[in-house]
């Protein structure tokens, strides 16, 4: 690790985050969580929210693909989404939702403005965003798909969107 340059967990809770948060909202898989954990503390998400039928840890499952990410960002369980987005609203986030819809902005098109805090909604590995979650996202952004499937992994989704954002935040 010393090789690699890479902090500890207690310096890694001491340092700025991202002003993003994620809400993962009933994700079915366990490895999809811990590669959201895993991803999150690499590009130092701020924090996550395990909502719905997500799991949270500790869990065997979780961990396989976390790699003790759990210990070091921060989350929290909240079972209602839908209120947790509505307080999150109401404390001056912008609410982002990851997903296919009318309207939405692609992702190499959305541009975050500086010091503004974004939680973005990650949805159910088969049906998505909820509706009324999307309803309430003040801004929906897609990952362009050229191939023969209609979506990628929501982990996957979670890597290619914090990358993004990461770089223009840093930019």
């Amino acid at each position: 690790m010393e090789e690699l340059g890479r902090i500890s967990v207690d310096e890694f809770k001491a340092v700025e985050k991202l002003n993003l948060d994620l809400i993962l909202d009933d994700i079915r898989s366990m490895s999809n969580v811990g590669s959201i954990f895993r991803t999150s503390d690499g590009f130092r998400v701020g924090k996550l929210y395990l909502c719905g039928i997500t799991a949270t840890p500790p869990h065997r499952e979780i961990e396989k693909t976390a790699l003790g990410a759990t210990a070091s960002v921060d989350w929290e369980y909240k079972e209602d989404a839908l209120a947790l987005v509505r307080a999150l609203k109401q404390a001056g986030y912008k609410i982002l939702a990851l997903e296919q819809a009318d309207n939405s902005t692609y992702l190499q098109n959305f541009r975050p403005i500086k010091d503004q805090k974004y939680a973005l909604i990650l949805g159910n590995e088969v049906f998505g965003v909820n509706e009324e979650l999307i309803a309430e996202a003040d801004e929906v952004i897609e990952i362009p798909q050229f191939g023969t499937k209609h979506s990628f992994n929501v982990s996957v989704s979670a890597g290619m969107f914090l990358w993004d954002y990461f770089a223009k935040s840093i930019g």
